[in-house]
């Protein structure tokens, strides 16, 4: 694609980039009739113009001579049906796929989050949780339920009650039971957006209103909050605790022997290599890959990882949950700025529960936007026409569906039918909430069949509602086809048309020829001792294997060779070499000693089409597109508007 996308730009000095449109258009030109505007014109050169670097480019009537040849171009692929091929929609699909998330998003609530992302992973916080779990979709007697039951727990808090018991006691959150609910430190993305937003929003010592996720509802007890620490690099040795749980001292013993050898000076990734029993990181010499705090699942191993630095590089041995560990400082890494952040936070917040409130939001503009009237009668119907068996799977649209054919709503001039909402509901059947009775999940339903219509239909128009898009889609639209055109035309046929080739070599065969080149060993080295005896070796006619394999005899590699023939000018000939076979003296460059054999010299003259095939196809694709061009303005009628143009020169030369 990139390759492509930097041809268009070739093509017509520059790719085109959509600016504000004139605000009166003329018709500028026109192809078999077709118009084509003074505002695209304009634009388009005043886009390039500070791209040009052929001057006679920059000169209007030659720029519309070069535009012409563009549009005639594009007149013969449509002419040949390129734009049905579906390579080509499938590629223009993708683009305009790529293209249009720019405005399919709400951009303002976008930069928000990321600004509140950033901010929030300053710091870090360290909080206890208590829940109290109920589906999201859950009737709203038993959503109560639960509700009531996490205020009460609220109260009991609140009155002195330890909110580490009641977490034991009452949260079900299966790990509640062991670490009374301590979630430990955490920072932006650790946790679902709720729950994350009602930690940072509660100030340290106090306990948070009920907050509800898709899990049920908790109560958060913030214990502290620090900056955050960044990220760390460390490589550990582990012996790891018994598989059945039972106590023992071997692993502790082990590691303190361990420590031993370090202390008297064995390395450390050798030791973690012999001994480490995490697999995963002691064939690194236990290197570990970065981490920042609460990516682990153990405090104690952060926290000691943590405390370690350049004066301080090795940990004592310690226990954690899984074992024992000596661990070494390698980095830190200091949280990043907001600007090293944007593009990765925006990335996470698109897969993260944040992503809802940027799409919640693009809907309500669209709702605004687009006032939609549903067809209440027609609503009615359909919700007689869905039953239980929604829930199980088993529900099928009405065998005969005309009466649901007609719209049951419009977004401007388009009607969504009956039909297609009750097709959408019928998609849907796998994975619906529980939500009950079958009337409130069909009104659920409708909700997200109209969000998605008036997406579906916004993304559809936006070339209608932003000149901009549609004017890069209509010259990346048009690039693709003249790729393809010239691959066709022009690319496909220098390769292989032999004849025409060959005959185009013969006529231009001046404009290919060698200088004067030789055909050389050359022989190099720092050391002069070294360089003395590879020149004499060369006037005894010794090979570059010969040389190589005498002089590099030892562990060092003292002499390196370069033979082949070189064209005269190049950089890899030393300065003496001349127009004469034989050695010549040894010479020092910089740091170099060279002695050079010249085993033959060829004098300047012409280069077999072999030989300069590369340049010669690239000649003959300017050649046949600078002859195609005027084939083209003979097959096609071209009406210039001559009184236009001139009115189009003054404005932008003004």
């Amino acid at each position: 694609m990139k390759i492509k996308q930097l041809l268009f730009g070739l093509l017509l000095t520059a790719n085109f980039v959509g600016n504000a449109q004139d605000s009166k258009k003329e018709v500028l030109f026109s192809i078999d009739g077709k118009p084509y505007y003074t505002d695209e014109f304009s634009r388009v050169y005043k886009k390039n113009i500070d791209l040009v670097k052929d001057e006679s480019q920059k000169d209007l009537n030659q720029y519309l001579d070069l535009f012409v040849g563009y549009k005639l171009k594009i007149n013969k692929a449509n002419k040949l049906g390129l734009q049905n091929n579906p390579k080509y929609q499938t590629e223009l699909r993708s683009y305009r796929n790529q293209l249009s998330k720019n405005y399919l998003t709400d951009t303002k609530v976008t930069k928000e989050l990321i600004e509140e992302a950033y901010n929030r992973s300053q710091k870090e916080i360290k909080a206890s949780h208590i829940l109290i779990m109920v589906d999201e979709n859950a009737s709203p007697a038993d959503t109560l339920k639960a509700y009531n039951k996490i205020v009460d727990l609220r109260k009991k808090a609140a009155s002195g009650e330890d909110f580490g018991n009641l977490a034991a006691q009452f949260s079900e959150d299966p790990s509640a039971k062991e670490n009374k609910g301590d979630l430990g430190y955490f920072s932006a993305f650790r946790m679902v957006y709720a729950f994350e937003s009602g930690a940072y929003k509660t100030k340290k010592g106090e306990i948070s209103k009920p907050i509800r996720t898709r899990f049920g509802y908790h109560l958060i007890k913030v214990n502290d909050i620090r900056n955050n620490r960044g990220e760390v690099s460390v490589a550990h040795i582990m012996i790891m605790k018994p598989a059945d749980g039972s106590p023992s001292d071997k692993g502790k013993i082990k590691i303190q022997d361990i420590y031993k050898k370090l202390q008297q000076g064995e390395k450390f990734e050798e030791l973690a290599k012999q001994f480490s029993e995490d697999k995963s990181s002691a064939g690194k010499g236990g290197t570990l890959n970065t981490f920042s705090s609460g990516q682990l699942s153990s405090t104690i191993f952060e926290d000691v990882a943590f405390s370690l630095n350049q004066e301080n590089p090795v940990s004592e041995p310690f226990e954690s949950e899984y074992g024992w560990h000596i661990v070494k400082f390698l980095e830190k890494h200091p949280i990043k700025t907001f600007q090293e952040m944007e593009a990765d936070l925006e990335a996470k917040i698109r897969k993260d529960d944040r992503s809802r409130l940027i799409v919640e939001s693009m809907n309500d503009r669209l709702r605004k936007k687009y006032a939609v009237k549903r067809n209440e009668k027609m609503y009615a119907s359909i919700l007689k026409a869905v039953d239980t068996k929604i829930y199980t799977g088993e529900w099928n649209i009405p065998a005969n569906t005309a009466n649901f054919d007609t719209a049951l709503f419009s977004i401007k001039d388009k009607n969504i039918s009956g039909t297609t909402f009750l097709n959408f509901m019928y998609g849907q059947q796998k994975g619906l909430p529980e939500i009950k009775p079958v009337a409130k999940l069909v009104d659920n339903l409708y909700e997200k069949f109209l969000d998605q219509q008036l997406n579906v239909y916004y993304n559809d128009n936006l070339e209608n509602e932003f000149p901009e898009f549609a004017d890069v889609m209509e010259e990346y639209r048009d690039g693709l086809l003249l790729f393809d055109l010239m691959e066709k035309e022009i690319w496909e046929k220098s390769k292989n048309d032999t004849i025409g080739l060959e005959n185009f070599y013969q006529k231009n065969s001046g404009n290919y020829k060698w200088k004067n080149r030789y055909d050389v060993l050359i022989v190099s080295s720092t050391k002069a001792d070294f360089i003395k005896k590879a020149h004499k070796l060369l006037k005894k006619g010794k090979s570059a294997d010969y040389i190589k394999v005498n002089l590099n005899s030892g562990k060092d590699v003292e002499v390196l060779e370069k033979e082949g023939v070189f064209e005269e000018g190049n950089e890899a000939l030393p300065q003496n070499v001349t127009f004469k076979e034989g050695v010549t003296d040894v010479i020092k460059q910089g740091d170099y000693y060279f002695a050079t054999r010249v085993n033959k010299v060829i004098p300047a003259g012409n280069k077999t089409l072999e030989e300069c095939k590369g340049k010669v196809v690239n000649d003959y694709q300017q050649y046949l597109e600078e002859n195609w061009v005027s084939d083209l303005k003979k097959e096609f009628t071209i009406t210039v508007n001559k009184d236009t143009f001139e009115k189009v020169k003054k404005q932008i030369k003004s």
